[in-house]
């Protein structure tokens, strides 16, 4: 009786071979309402716009066609433009991240439901419901219009990017399960060829914060870029940007709603430029703080953010924010290095050099990643690139933060076990690190102190 009732209080969906496993069935439907809330994000927007447009050239079909070609393109597809068929392959980072949250959460919650023995066949069915309608948004977009899906290589890349976030959720899920040392050990292969003291054990925690403590500070450093700009062009250029706006209401909103899919495009080109290669407006062109050298532009609002041609000046001045970005993870790495990261002994020197070494080649590497992601063709011709070149970018996030981050955490490291100090260096595991942060807690009280007898006196 218990179980009859059990059966007859779930939903249809909801009934399983076997108690307390979701079905394949729902899953499915789950990828593809993941999907149609996608599309509706963007679909919604641009039908407002057909609708409040005045004699609009193109019907319902022409809207719909346009809303799953941007749809497409926030995952990394390319799309044709126009009947020259100019290639357009920027990708929207504001609609890709938007897809990638939303299957790294289903990932993730089919996984913890099904559990670990049978956690794959949610996420497949997960996978496969996204895909099916990605394949009918290609095949709609894929007749005439101004925008125009490539079927095969559009289906590719949706479901490359719904498989590795949707296998990214799964492996969240299944390491907060079933918690395994393998992250601690994850660099061990490398670190066996390398003398004892040399080796940074425990490092791969820390490594992975720190980068992603770097990546932070440099997008934060491209944000504060873009805000400068902005308010420069509305204070001193006579808002330029504002000028391109003054096409209509219908116009306006959809230049603003484009600005804001693009503004995180935007931050990364602004991190490009802090670190010093800078970022392509077409062929043939550099804005950098070296200098900037660009051709005619489109009128965009974001483009109308950009510097006037001619050398950097005090634009140099902004690689200091790459410096400043390298600074908290120069003291994660440090302190790491003064307590062990396994409660094990201190690092060496050379062992914290190259966990340091380590994170800022991680580092580099996201860099590079985003700058691809967020560059690409316009059209075809003199805009056939558009953004950071993705090597150049990578090497220079990886040089700027080895040489702030590896002196950063070898002299926080040294303050941390200098021979001066009180503070008891030889004691290792739990306990030394408590002891430590005890000691340490003590001194600056102290020293505060001292200083506020000092000033009443």
């Amino acid at each position: 009786m218990r179980h009859m009732t059990q059966l007859m209080g779930r939903p249809i969906l909801e009934v399983p071979g076997e108690l307390g496993v979701r079905p394949v069935p729902a899953d499915l439907l789950a990828g593809v309402r993941m999907a149609l809330v996608g599309l509706a994000v963007v679909g919604v927007p641009v039908l407002g716009l057909w609708v409040a447009t005045p004699n609009a050239d193109n019907g319902a079909a022409g809207a719909t066609r346009l809303a799953g070609a941007l749809w497409l393109l926030g995952h990394g597809a390319p799309v044709l433009r126009g009947g020259a068929e100019a290639p357009l392959t920027v990708t929207p980072l504001l609609l890709g991240v938007l897809a990638v949250v939303q299957l790294f959460r289903a990932g993730a919650r089919v996984a913890a439901r099904r559990g670990l023995r049978s956690r794959w066949g949610g996420p497949v069915a997960v996978w496969a419901g996204y895909c099916g309608v990605a394949v009918a948004v290609v095949v709609h977009c894929a007749g005439g219009g101004l925008f125009r899906s490539r079927v095969l290589p559009d289906v590719v890349a949706v479901g490359l990017l719904a498989a590795l976030a949707v296998g990214a959720g799964v492996r969240s899920a299944a390491t907060s399960q079933a918690p395994t040392p393998r992250a601690e050990t994850d660099a061990r292969p490398v670190l066996d060829r390398l003398p004892v003291w040399a080796r940074p054990t425990g490092c791969a925690g820390v490594v992975r914060r720190s980068a992603l403590a770097a990546g932070a500070g440099l997008v934060a450093a491209g944000g504060v870029l873009v805000a400068v700009a902005a308010v420069s062009d509305a204070v001193v250029g006579g808002g330029r940007g504002m000028a391109v706006l003054g096409r209509g209401s219908t116009a306006v909103v959809a230049l603003v709603l484009m600005a804001v899919v693009l503004l995180p495009n935007a931050v990364v080109w602004g991190a490009a430029y802090a670190l010093g290669p800078g970022f392509a407006v077409g062929e043939g062109t550099v804005v950098a703080p070296g200098g900037t050298a660009l051709g005619p532009v489109p009128e965009f609002p974001l483009f109308a953010l950009l510097p006037e041609s001619g050398p950097g000046g005090w634009r140099l001045a902004v690689v200091v924010l790459p410096v400043l970005a390298g600074v908290v993870p120069a003291l994660l790495l440090g302190r790491a290095a003064a307590t062990g990261a396994t409660d094990e002994e201190p690092w060496h020197p050379a062992a914290t050099a190259l966990a340091a070494a380590a994170a800022a080649l991680l580092t580099g590497a996201g860099a590079a990643a985003l700058a691809g992601l967020s560059g690409g063709a316009l059209a075809g011709g003199r805009m056939a690139w558009l953004g950071p070149v993705p090597c150049w970018t990578g090497l220079a996030a990886a040089g700027w933060f080895a040489v702030v981050a590896v002196p950063g955490a070898l002299l926080v490291r040294y303050r941390a076990l200098s021979p001066g100090s009180p503070e008891p260096a030889a004691l290792t595991g739990r306990a030394g690190r408590v002891r430590r942060s005890a000691w340490l807690l003590r001194a600056r009280v102290h020293a505060a102190v001292v200083r506020l007898s000092g000033r009443a006196s």
